[in-house]
């Protein structure tokens, strides 16, 4: 416009007072002078009031900040390579009710920290809690040099228009190195959490931090991370790196140098805002989302300090002395064995010179008094005699010899014996052998005698019940493959999320006496399962012994084989020895990463191997009606549900303990029921008019004592006992319902096999001497373990951080602590207790089966 005007003028008039190329300067400079001014007007207007001040440490600055002015406090201090010094500010607000937030910024060479006052922390269901105190310790690199000077600001900035009092301190942290097997205490509080710096020293490879306090609550984390800048020691990012765990009173991380390659670390403890996490109350909800809570005073007195761990020489030593005691029973049995063979050979001598042997050997041999006939009757007293008479021993001799023309023995030569069992080869099915009709017919007579032998319930095909028992352990392999295979992979995923994400939570080690080992957390928890494994497998080896022993003897048509002692079945037997190993196994798998999700792990085949020792127990006096391994598995994978169910949904479920105790209680009838009438009884629509009529039969109309008064003790007792431990369990609903359903199993089969010994005794049998040294070193061997095991080092039934105040240290080599010496001496306390089972029926091996009584 002002060159277009120019132009036109030019034309009109040619003689101006001023040149045409002057207007449009001077209307340039104006305008320039007007934007310079209206500019510098703003920026003034704009710009604030900055301050900055040379500061000292531990002086304490009390000043007041608005959005005008800004406050820079320049510090400096001398860093140097072999010393680090902690540096913390501390900041405090002194006016309650503030428009806008403080910011602090504190620049470093190498590192920002920013943070806002009042500090707000968030909680469960985002509840907010505000904090006016804040002490943040600056994260220090480390410098090359040998000695620096470095110089850090602390920027002060708010944009309240109002004047507002705060108090700056900025220390040097006492004891921010922490040296080794020194304590040191410090408080920490959510917003002011607390940090320090350890340094590996030569020779030390691994070390246990250790942080206690006297306070249960406030709920803290206690972190390991690396040396770099920034830390992470708040409660919303204390889990962003390395690891970290919950605690109350107690808590311990192992820590090994390969995983710092600056040969250091820091340790951070910070005080979590609730306690939820901890086991603790959980605070009320907020009426409003955005309002604040105060949270109280939730300052916490700690002391930390950091010990060596072990080294290698104690691994080593742990492993030698682990194998080393297992070994050790390996040599102990291949010596008995030595020795009983020697005594095998000497007996075969004798009976391969019949002449040498007295005519009173000869008819104890048989089974006949010196007068040739046969003993009386081991049930003389007056317990078992029928409406309170005595039963004399002529009438139970009737008894047992009126059937000995269809199931006795006695009058059978050797070589009947021979042939009958050749017969018997041609057919090994069980149904073939059940499907006869006259059998059938005597099922009925012979297993509701009054007095039974164990010849009445040993008449099947031996080939028969051989392959029946067999399936209990091909069934016990097959199901160990596929049970176990899913578990190590699960386990080996638990520990791998350990690792990587550094969250000490997810496992409930004992972390005062956690070895580690590659990747495994807890190498000597594993390590002590290996006596299951073990001594499984040489139990197996001793009943392999057996079997082949037995089966040479039936071979040579050994006549005590043939017709004596308890029926040789080693099925169960096999299947009681690889649950035995793999209940090592499976326990190792379960302490690769203890928790409740897979505790199940640890307990499956307990259940399993109570109930193989109680079906054996119950096999030896009725080889012929015991359970088959399908029916056995289908009500161990029932048990095993509700195991599951019960940890799942079990836990204060009042409905569900209902149930459970109802299935129970009718659980327990049956089986009374199914033992007393030894099976010859039907579950249909008549069963409740026939028990209407047994009862008004025998306790309305006449008054009768049981027929068969030794199971009827039994049951009774079981009855009462089971009756007792429902109760137990719907009135207190115990957290912990696997290792109760575990205790009903125990209890069972303990009072079975009290049971058992006290009829074997009262039937005048012996326990011979090996029987009895298993008894006796047994039942000393499962007091210590049992003490042990009580001794409760860790539970998945409370919080992680509940846990670890059960933690102890080590009290075996440095090495094991109390549930490894539970693993020890249970293992070797369940092989003997095979072993008693193996052996306690020895003493019957000369003795004619139809002059063994069954109860």
């Amino acid at each position: 416009m002002v060159l277009r005007s120019c132009w036109k003028s030019r034309h009109k008039s040619r003689s101006g007072a001023a040149p045409c190329w002057l207007r449009p300067g001077l209307a340039a400079l104006l305008w320039l002078c007007v934007t310079q001014f209206v500019c510098g007007s703003v920026a003034l207007a704009e710009t604030k009031n900055v301050v900055q001040k040379d500061a000292e440490f531990d002086v304490t600055y009390n000043d007041t900040v608005t959005s005008e002015n800004q406050t820079i406090y320049a510090f400096n201090h001398t860093v140097s390579r072999n010393k680090t010094e902690g540096v913390r500010v501390t900041v405090d607000v002194l006016s309650q009710s503030l428009e806008s937030p403080f910011l602090f910024v504190v620049r470093q060479k190498q590192a920002v920290l920013s943070f806002q006052v009042p500090l707000i922390l968030r909680g469960l269901y985002q509840r907010k809690y505000p904090y006016n105190h804040v002490g943040r310790t600056l994260c220090q690199p480390p410098t090359r040099a040998a000695s620096e000077t470095q110089y850090f600001f602390v920027d002060v900035s708010t944009l309240s228009s109002h004047g507002t009092n705060y108090q700056l301190r900025v220390s040097r942290v006492e004891s921010f190195t922490l040296q080794t097997d020194k304590k040191f205490s410090f408080t920490a509080s959510p917003s002011q959490p607390q940090y320090f710096k350890y340094v590996f020293p030569d020779g030390v490879d691994t070390v246990i931090v250790k942080v206690n306090s006297d306070m249960t609550f406030p709920c803290s984390v206690m972190s390991i991370q690396d040396i770099q800048c920034p830390v992470y020691d708040l409660d919303n990012n204390v889990a962003f790196i390395g690891m970290y765990q919950t605690m109350t009173k107690k808590g311990a991380i192992t820590v090994q140098r390969k995983d710092f390659p600056s040969n250091s670390f820091y340790v951070v403890v910070v005080v979590k805002t609730e306690d939820e996490a901890c086991g603790g109350p959980l605070r009320f909800y907020p009426l409003r989302p955005d309002e604040l809570i105060d949270a109280g005073n939730r300052s916490k007195i700690l002391d930390v300090v950091v010990t060596p761990a072990i080294n290698s020489e104690v691994y080593v030593m742990g492993m030698l002395f682990c194998l080393g005691i297992f070994l050790s029973f390996y040599l102990l049995t291949l010596l008995v064995a030595c020795v009983e063979n020697k005594r095998m050979n000497k007996r075969r001598e004798v009976f391969q010179d019949p002449a040498d042997m007295s005519p009173a050997e000869t008819a104890s041999l048989l089974g006949k008094n010196g007068d040739g006939k046969t003993p009386a009757s081991p049930y003389e007293y007056g317990s078992f005699a029928d409406n309170c008479s005595t039963l004399s021993s002529e009438a139970v001799t009737d008894s047992a010899t009126s059937t000995d023309n269809n199931y006795g023995y006695m009058e059978r030569s050797l070589d009947s014996v021979g042939r009958s069992r050749q017969e018997s080869l041609s057919s090994v099915e069980e149904d073939d052998y059940d499907t006869l009709d006259d059998i059938n017919s005597d099922k009925n007579i012979v297993r509701t005698k009054k007095f039974l032998c164990v010849s009445d319930l040993a008449r099947k095909d031996k080939r028969v019940l051989s392959k029946k028992y067999q399936i209990y352990f091909w069934n016990i392999a097959t199901i160990a493959v596929f049970y176990a295979l899913p578990v190590i992979q699960l386990v080996i995923t638990y520990q791998t999320v350990v690792n990587v994400t550094g969250n000490q939570d997810i496992c409930y080690y004992n972390f005062m006496c956690a070895h580690p080992l590659g990747a495994l957390s807890a190498f000597n928890n594993i390590l002590s399962n290996l006596g299951y494994v073990m001594l499984g497998l040489l139990f197996l080896l001793i009943v392999l012994k057996r079997d082949i022993v037995h089966n040479r003897a039936l071979v040579r048509n050994d006549l005590n084989a043939l017709e004596c002692g308890i029926p040789k079945h080693f099925g169960l037997f096999y299947a009681m020895g690889t649950a035995l190993m793999m209940e090592g196994l499976l326990s190792a798998c379960y302490h690769v990463c203890p928790n409740y999700t897979n505790f199940q792990f640890d307990t499956s085949f307990m259940y399993m191997i109570a109930g193989l020792c109680m079906l054996k127990l119950y096999q030896k006096r009725h080889p012929d009606i015991n359970a088959s391994a399908y029916t056995a598995y289908a009500c161990l994978a029932a048990v095993i549900f509700f195991s599951v169910l019960g940890v799942v949904f079990g836990r204060g479920n009042t409905v569900f303990w209902i149930v459970f105790s109802v299935i129970h209680i009718l659980a327990t009838l049956l089986l009374s029921t199914q033992l007393y009438y030894m099976g010859r009884w039907r579950l249909d629509s008549g069963v409740l008019r026939r028990v209407v009529y047994i009862i008004y039969t025998d306790c309305i109309r006449q008054c009768s004592g049981p027929m068969y008064i030794d199971r009827m003790v039994l049951l009774v007792m079981g009855n009462i006992v089971n009756w007792s431990l429902a109760a137990y369990g719907l009135i207190e609903r115990p957290n912990d319902f696997a290792s109760y359903l575990l205790a009903i199993a125990i209890c069972n089969l303990l009072l079975y096999f009290a049971f058992y010994i006290i009829m074997k005794l009262r039937s005048g049998e012996r326990i011979q001497c090996l029987a009895l040294v298993c008894i006796l070193f047994t039942a000393v061997v499962w007091g210590f373990a049992l003490y042990f095991f009580f001794q409760g080092l860790s539970t998945w039934q409370k919080t992680p951080a509940e846990s670890r105040e059960h933690n102890r240290d080590c009290i075996l080599l440095s090495f094991f602590d109390d549930h490894d010496i539970w693993h020890f001496l249970s293992s070797i306390a369940m092989f003997g207790s095979f072993l008693v089972l193996l052996t306690m029926d020895d003493d019957l091996d000369t003795v004619q089966r139809d002059k063994i009584y069954v109860f």
